[in-house]
């Protein structure tokens, strides 16, 4: 399955508004979504401290959630 973490879309764009539009924007999709479960035995990180620093558990879970000029950098590419 292939899949991105990083998802876009092209908001509506008025012709009355003022402001420069932004034509597409960008938002980041957690791990688990898809996931259809969590599946017994998953690995952990071998340290509390690693877990603690990466929010979860299950290194299979972390979702780093790159700032948004880091995922703009890769919409171009």
């Amino acid at each position: 399955m292939n899949y991105t973490n990083t998802k876009y879309y092209y908001p509506y764009i008025s012709p009355l508004d003022p402001c420069p539009p932004i034509v597409r924007k960008s938002y980041s999709t957690p791990p688990h979504l898809y996931m259809g479960f969590q599946p017994p035995n998953l690995a952990q990180y071998p340290t509390a401290r690693e877990a603690l620093f990466a929010g979860t558990l299950w290194p299979a879970l972390f979702d780093p959630y790159p700032p948004k000029k880091e995922r703009e950098k890769h919409e171009h590419a």
